[in-house]
């Protein structure tokens, strides 16, 4: 099948048609505009510099729902001792960037170009990406994620770790506020053993495409996030 060349119109073409890699089109631009109509249309942008903006669509689909978070033995012992202070868009800026810093294995450089870092900083002062940071008991940043919220569905796009486990705890705490909240479907992507292990699983696209419209059908007011301490992580 044809890699689809977008012009100025927002349009994408339907996600069946992406190439057996999950590669669905190329070019057009990160507005928040045309990034919103990718994520409610089953797409996500993913390049590196200097290629062009490569739009995708992959199948199958890695996703979660809320309600399937595993959490293992050591981790909630961490959760229990407080070893970290979680909160919610409070820094959304300094957590993308430790994304685009951070070191992965068999990945020369990063998919975080600053002209992703420049759009999904947009959007969150929209009210639509949201950000996890996760704090050590000196204050310091030392873990994260961020993600798209949409309805009740959530896509996460990146996270990072300076210490053991923080990614994790921001994570799971991070699920737990979702499921609490009422969201139906996390979107993570493309397949990770890290995720894998707290629960997400591949579906095939047909699937993930219903899932998402039953997800979008809730219209979840922009706004930034904030932690809830009434929300159990243990339950």
């Amino acid at each position: 099948m044809p890699v689809y060349a977008l012009s100025n119109l927002m349009l994408f073409p339907p996600c069946e048609l992406a190439e057996e890699d999950g590669l669905l089109a190329v070019g057009g631009d990160l507005s928040p505009e045309r990034l919103l109509l990718a994520y409610q249309s089953g797409i996500f942008p993913w390049f590196s510099y200097p290629d062009p903006i490569l739009w995708w669509a992959p199948d199958p689909r890695f996703v979660m729902l809320p309600s399937d978070i595993k959490i293992s033995k050591s981790m909630k012992q961490v959760l229990r001792r407080n070893t970290f202070t979680i909160t919610f868009d409070q820094d959304f800026a300094a957590v993308i960037k430790a994304c685009q810093r951070q070191k992965r294995k068999r990945q020369i450089g990063t998919w975080i170009t600053e002209e992703m870092r420049i759009a999904y900083e947009q959007l969150h002062e929209q009210g639509w990406a949201h950000s996890v940071e996760v704090w050590n008991q000196t204050g310091e940043l030392v873990g994260g994620l961020y993600g798209i919220g949409i309805g009740n569905y959530y896509s996460g796009e990146s996270m990072f770790a300076k210490e053991s486990n923080a990614s994790k705890a921001g994570y799971i705490t991070l699920v737990k506020h979702l499921q609490a909240w009422g969201f139906l479907l996390i979107d993570c992507q493309i397949h990770t053993p890290h995720l894998e292990s707290l629960g997400a699983y591949e579906i095939p696209r047909h699937d993930f495409m219903y899932q998402l419209q039953q997800a979008l059908q809730h219209n979840r007011e922009a706004q930034k996030w904030q932690f809830d301490s009434s929300i159990s992580i243990l339950e």
